[in-house]
């Protein structure tokens, strides 16, 4: 079956060779009329064929054995215990916040610290369980959250913190995660942006007690969507993947699902409280969740994308490099760094202007030359209309700069040297 997807994927590019490129930036990339998109999936067809063999002859369609296989697989790469694959990154944060609030008992109206700046579903689940999001303001050295002011936010209803590196750059782990634990508040990861970095040569992740992870096409992995909550606690995975499969109790995957009486040994048994006959434990809610499962081919593509791992995060580093060198010819510019503990797999190319006019001018003579760029997320999110009832946004005065001199380019691995000296030559023109 492979042989024939192998056979049918390359007739059709002898008609096509753009049928299966999988990537947003072209491989050939003519610099008169290409575009350098900031990412895209590192895709070959590979992932192709992986795809059209989940549909046509996999066990599953929803998910399956294929996402149980790239769950373990994720964990084993990582370093985790326990993992649960979902239908996106930001779903990811929805269930690992209520998997936690459940795990630790915490109460409606318990308190979680996260930076002011940042994307907006690393904060929209915090308030989605109940929980009150309680924001820190920014530095400029790293443009993470000031640490400084981390410790003067927290009170007696503190339960946890969120972090969440910008573009993947750690900022002092060391001091955070010793705060935290001074003050018995839990280390949550939204590694969305952060896969593979590490911190003192462990990645960011062995710090909480729970992350998040996303496998959107920008991302350093791409399962189309995806995402995934990991831990070493088997209570807070088992809990996020049943708020995410609807809220049952079962916890059966893949080929435990052909067990005749499950992997608990009792699948038909006296499971409702009030009624005493037998019910089949797959049809018992113990909470009340959502259907947030990923396809099985997304599992079948994520397996395929870890064993590129390795080579994405070394380009990621060695394009954001050489792109940063171009960027800091412009005077008034300047690109973020990663400490001296860090190794960073960059999302992108944190670039900060001096004032609002040096950005507004180099954005739009990017964007004119076909050079693409994103904001850093939302700023401060409590501009927007959908958060600013959460806190006033004047209190934040760092971040309230952040859309006037911060954007970002791509480091993705789709972006050649061909495209880079594309960069450079667009750069030399800017006045």
């Amino acid at each position: 079956m492979y042989q024939l997807i192998s056979n049918f994927i390359q007739s059709a590019k002898e008609i096509d060779d753009n049928i299966f490129p999988f990537i947003a930036n072209k491989k050939n990339f003519d610099p008169e009329k290409d575009h350098v998109y900031y990412s895209g999936p590192y895709w070959d067809d590979l992932e192709a064929q992986e795809i059209i063999y989940a549909v046509l002859k996999g066990k599953w369609l929803s998910s399956g054995e294929k996402v149980n296989k790239f769950e373990r697989e994720f964990s084993a790469k990582f370093g985790f215990n326990h993992s649960v694959m979902v239908n996106s990154g930001s779903s990811a944060n929805l269930v690992m916040f209520a998997a936690l609030k459940k795990h630790f008992d915490w109460q409606d109206g318990d308190e979680v610290i996260v930076c002011a700046c940042g994307f907006a579903t690393t904060i929209a689940p915090i308030v989605q369980c109940g929980l009150k999001p309680v924001f820190v303001d920014i530095n400029w050295e790293d443009l993470n959250w000031d640490l400084n002011q981390i410790k003067d936010k927290i009170t007696s209803r503190t339960v946890a913190a969120i972090s969440s590196p910008v573009l993947g750059n750690p900022y002092n782990i060391n001091e955070f995660v010793d705060l935290c634990r001074r003050n018995s508040i839990a280390v949550i990861a939204d590694n969305c942006d952060s896969l593979g970095s590490k911190w003192s040569g462990n990645y960011l992740t062995d710090y909480a007690v729970a992350s998040s992870c996303s496998f959107y096409p920008a991302h350093h992995i791409c399962t189309i969507e995806g995402g995934m909550v990991s831990s070493n606690v088997k209570e807070i995975v088992d809990l996020a993947r049943s708020f995410a499969w609807w809220g049952r109790g079962c916890y059966c995957v893949g080929q435990q699902n052909l067990l005749s009486n499950g992997v608990c040994g009792r699948r038909f048994d006296t499971w409702l409280d009030g009624y005493q006959d037998i019910v089949d434990h797959k049809y018992v809610f113990s909470n009340m969740g959502y259907n947030l499962k990923p396809l099985d081919l997304q599992g079948a593509v994520g397996s395929v994308q870890l064993l590129k791992f390795d080579k994405i995060h070394n380009i990621r580093r060695d394009n954001k490099k050489k792109i940063q060198a171009i960027l800091e010819r412009i005077p008034g510019v300047s690109v973020v760094n990663e400490k001296e503990n860090a190794e960073t797999s960059w999302f992108g190319v944190p670039i900060i202007c001096e004032n609002k006019e040096l950005k507004h001018s180099l954005v739009q003579h990017l964007e004119k030359n076909r050079v693409q760029t994103r904001n850093y997320f939302a700023g401060n999110i409590l501009l927007h209309p959908g958060y600013k009832h959460l806190d006033d946004f004047s209190k934040y005065p760092e971040a309230n700069k952040v859309l006037n001199k911060v954007f970002f380019l791509g480091c993705s691995p789709t972006i050649n040297q061909s495209m880079i000296d594309y960069i450079d030559d667009v750069i030399s023109k800017f006045k």
